[in-house]
């Protein structure tokens, strides 16, 4: 037998609802907005918020000199029941028009629809499924796309449909084509390159702009091509580092989310070398795809905005 216990909010000797109580009773929301910066902007929020009864528990702004540009990122939550989604969308229209925003308002609990693709090298793709089975990474991964076989028995341990897609010069178009369509299929939001070694079309690029994240080491542009760290012990490099970054089509020049280095020394081989790399790489691209999970990136021409 099933037993469902009803638990009354908390109150205090008086009576009268305890704040803890209260907010198990609120809906969280969150608005994101970028604009033309002037005059005025933080109160058309605020007070836009206030007439809706909705109360700020976090606020992150920054007005950029150069660009002009002007980023929010608000976490505000409302005890109206009758609040929701549409509401709040459909009354902020207006002064997004007026003040030539582009902005989304979200449920914070919805998760990320997040298409992952790898090849070869599994590091990144294990540390993104393991974060998302313990609930730290709040993204939804309904398909792994790969060029090779390798990684499948990862995915199908996780329960994930994996997508084998071989890509050769000759099938690259055909390759690509369905990658989209996989995007289509399963509502992609956002695409992560989790250690892909191909390269996108500049199509391909544009048409996810903003919404496909790379990882690379830090050894780029100076250790191009095969094998980059052999050419790093070879140097004798004493800083290890990862970038991760939105794609462009000008290859692993895109906007960067995050970057991280770790000091290495003489002591390392070039295995070791790999070993240290790829755990930064890992932690770097986790962190990069949760803060656009959690819309704390905002693209600012070629740079961006990340509200940690």
């Amino acid at each position: 037998m099933t037993v469902i216990r009803t638990v009354a909010p908390d109150r205090g000797s008086r009576g009268s609802f305890t704040y803890a109580g209260f907010a198990n009773l609120m809906r969280q929301f969150l608005l994101t907005l970028q604009c033309p910066d002037k005059i005025g902007l933080v109160y058309a929020v605020a007070e836009y918020l206030l007439n809706h009864r909705c109360n700020i528990t976090d606020n992150r702004q920054f007005g950029d000199p150069l660009s002009g540009r002007f980023f929010m990122r608000i976490h505000f939550e409302s005890t109206e029941s009758s609040t929701n989604l549409e509401i709040l969308r459909s009354g902020f229209r207006q002064i997004a028009t007026e003040h030539d925003m582009q902005w989304r308002i979200d449920d914070p609990a919805t998760k990320t629809r997040t298409l992952i693709m790898v090849s070869r090298h599994g590091h990144c793709l294990t540390d993104l499924l393991y974060r998302v089975s313990t609930g730290s990474l709040k993204i939804e991964v309904p398909v792994i796309v790969s060029n090779h076989t390798d990684m499948a028995r990862l995915a199908d341990w996780y329960g994930i449909r994996y997508e084998h897609i071989p890509t050769s010069k000759a099938s690259k178009r055909h390759s690509e084509d369905r990658l989209l369509e996989l995007i289509e299929e399963h509502s992609i939001e956002l695409v992560v390159l989790a250690r892909y070694m191909q390269i996108l079309s500049d199509e391909v690029c544009r048409r996810l702009e903003g919404k496909a994240i790379n990882i690379h080491h830090s050894f780029l542009p100076g250790f191009k091509g095969a094998r980059p760290y052999q050419q790093a012990f070879d140097r004798g490099v004493k800083l290890i580092g990862a970038t991760a970054h939105y794609i462009t089509p000008e290859l692993d020049e895109g906007p960067i989310i995050e970057q991280a280095v770790v000091r290495v020394d003489h002591t390392l081989g070039v295995q070791e070398l790999a070993t240290v790399g790829e755990d930064v790489e890992s932690m770097t691209l986790a962190k990069a795809v949760r803060w656009h999970a959690e819309h704390r990136v905002h693209l600012n021409g070629g740079r961006t905005v990340v509200f940690r």
